[in-house]
């Protein structure tokens, strides 16, 4: 588990840069809106505290999606006007105050759902505007620094969330690992407009998050665990090519096809 912890997030972290690098922040935004991060560790979850808990982290999972959000518009907007720490502590401060009133709700498939959904169709509507710009000459150097910080905080996170319940774990499991790492290094490589890229494309990755998760919250209750999990996988995927068909501009789609 620990090895997976300290590899998997980095290795991933190092992926969306060099797919940046080549196709532009949009593709690295849409890339890291896959449940790559959060999916392993509400996994590992269940595994470790049984079915029962993790279909109710993966529940709080959903509607994290909405904090997740959050602290992308937050950041995006708080770029413009200042330097990465501080728009990092005015988004990370927003996710937290997000994060306590879902925690508040109750812990339903359908009503994490809706939280999402809303959070889905608004985010677009709220985010700066942005323009693509090509980031072909865009040096590597900090990506070790990348993968370093991505490995620290998913050994933070999952460690707290381990003591927390089911639904802090689930909402901890998506806190913007993923989002952070690409939003900091991105907006001090190459600006905010970047960041806002980034994160459009990240709005539309969600939605096969989403699917991922309400398959588990469903079917792990009812379903032998690793055909619950397959089936999550292959719902996600379907959701995720569904967006590309309806969402995606007929350049974006052949870009992803040579992924």
């Amino acid at each position: 588990m620990l090895l997976l912890k300290l590899t998997v997030v980095p290795l991933f972290i190092a992926a969306l840069t060099l797919a940046g690098r080549r196709w532009g922040s949009g593709v690295a935004g849409l890339l890291g809106g896959f449940p790559i991060v959060a999916g392993p560790i509400v996994v590992f979850v269940a595994i470790e505290q049984g079915t029962q808990f993790g279909a109710l982290t993966a529940t709080a999972a959903i509607s994290a999606i909405a904090a997740l959000l959050v602290f992308g518009v937050t950041y995006c907007w708080a770029s413009i006007r200042w330097s990465w720490p501080a728009a990092l502590v005015c988004a990370t401060g927003t996710w937290f105050v997000v994060a306590a009133g879902l925690a508040a709700l109750p812990t339903s498939p359908a009503v994490a759902l809706a939280v999402a959904g809303l959070a889905l169709v608004l985010a677009p509507h709220v985010l700066p505007p942005s323009e693509s710009i090509s980031t072909a000459g865009v040096s590597l150097a900090d990506l070790p620094y990348r993968m370093i910080t991505g490995a620290m905080l998913t050994l933070a996170v999952t460690t707290a969330a381990a003591s927390l319940g089911e639904v802090w774990s689930g909402l901890l499991a998506v806190f913007p690992i993923i989002g952070l790492v690409l939003a900091v290094f991105t907006h001090r490589a190459l600006g905010p407009h970047h960041v806002a890229h980034m994160y459009r494309g990240m709005v539309k990755g969600l939605y096969s998050f989403a699917t991922f998760f309400l398959a588990l919250a469903v079917l792990w209750p009812r379903v032998e665990f690793w055909s619950a999990c397959a089936i999550a996988v292959g719902a996600s995927i379907a959701a995720q090519a569904v967006v590309h068909r309806l969402l995606l501009p007929n350049k974006a789609q052949q870009i992803l096809r040579k992924l």
